[in-house]
């Protein structure tokens, strides 16, 4: 069966299984005959004026003309799902190509709310940012973090963060002024951003809506230039060192799937806060905790089994328990940035709050 996000992605098309449902009175995945990306008889959908399908349209148009892609070996297992009680759509695409490890987009519609977690990571072998883009959206909210993830810290490794953001400040400037910062973040999660990342929180608008696209697409073609103008590294250690960092940056994610304000998201679509991981707490309503977990770990982080094998508490043991089990809490420091921490030179000067 050919599968496409929109008609214009008609190249994109990979060989996929139809949507997978979950059976709640059996506990199994069984198959439905309809394709994931038209209207099915027995399920409506109320799709938004506002859709993050353009975005990964533009996303795969963009990688076809900048690279050669071809369907990652994922795609086989994740392209599409819905959820147990029907009334949410998954859907899954996944890549890889040169310089590119892997190429992954996830989008999920309701008729409360839609959801986009797009990222591309590349080979050991560069040190590039990692693409990151996650945009949450209700009929009264939208959520926003978009960015250029970086492999190594920016705030202790200046030489990294001259290489890869110098020339994209005013970039980020240009942004930031359109679209504010959205409130705390965590001085433990501010190490997975850079200084140009978007953090933001808006009320539906379409105007703001296009400078959000707009930024999405501006963020990714220049990620597309970095990747482009890098060499391989051929530094053994070095290697490892990228393939450590990304483990780590995986591993964090995974374990608390941060995106800021999630448990917001949470709150406003279910009543209710998720009281350790509101990122695993939204798909384990979806699609159940057994699902939720497999799709966390080998799809959307996938590269925590392959990249390394050290745990969460090897790269963050601040957040071990005396029990030697995870500390729940988001934050162990107990502090965050309540604005912007960098100047417009991209220059650190975060002031912490509680």
């Amino acid at each position: 069966m050919e599968s496409c996000t929109t008609s214009s992605l008609r190249s994109f098309c990979v060989t996929v299984k139809p949507p997978v449902v979950l059976n709640t009175s059996v506990g199994v995945f069984s198959s439905t005959h309809s394709c994931w990306w038209r209207r099915r008889k027995r399920a409506s959908f109320h799709v938004s004026a506002i859709s993050y399908k353009k975005f990964i349209g533009f996303a795969l148009n963009e990688a076809k003309r900048q690279t050669h892609l071809v369907p990652s070996p994922l795609q086989e297992q994740f392209n599409s799902m819905i959820s147990m009680d029907g009334k949410a759509e998954l859907q899954m695409l996944s890549f890889q190509a040169p310089k590119i490890r892997l190429l992954r987009s996830m989008s999920i519609e309701t008729e409360v709310m839609q959801v986009l977690d797009f990222a591309v990571f590349p080979e050991p072998e560069f040190d590039v940012p990692i693409f990151c883009a996650n945009c949450f959206s209700t009929s009264s909210t939208n959520i926003v973090v978009l960015d250029l993830n970086p492999l190594h810290d920016v705030i202790s490794r200046r030489d990294y963060k001259d290489r890869y953001y110098k020339s994209l400040m005013p970039l980020g400037l240009k942004y930031a002024e359109l679209l504010p910062w959205g409130g705390k973040l965590t001085s433990e999660s501010l190490k997975f951003f850079s200084p140009i990342v978007l953090w933001t929180r808006f009320s539906p608008s379409e105007d703001r809506f296009d400078i959000l696209y707009s930024a999405f697409m501006d963020y990714y073609k220049a990620w597309f230039e970095l990747i482009k103008q890098a060499v391989g590294e051929t530094d053994a250690s070095q290697i490892m060192s990228n393939r450590e960092a990304q483990h780590r940056y995986l591993t964090w994610r995974a374990e608390k799937f941060y995106v800021p304000s999630l448990a917001f998201l949470m709150y406003l679509v279910y009543g209710t806060f998720a009281k350790q991981d509101p990122g695993h707490g939204m798909l384990t309503k979806l699609i159940g905790d057994r699902s939720s977990k497999e799709l966390l770990r080998n799809f959307l982080f996938n590269g925590i089994n392959e990249l390394g094998s050290r745990t969460f508490l090897d790269y963050f043991p601040e957040y071990r328990c005396e029990d030697g089990t995870i500390n729940e809490k988001r934050s162990i420091i107990g502090k965050s940035f309540e604005n912007r921490p960098w100047d417009t030179k991209g220059e650190f000067i975060g002031k912490i709050s509680n």
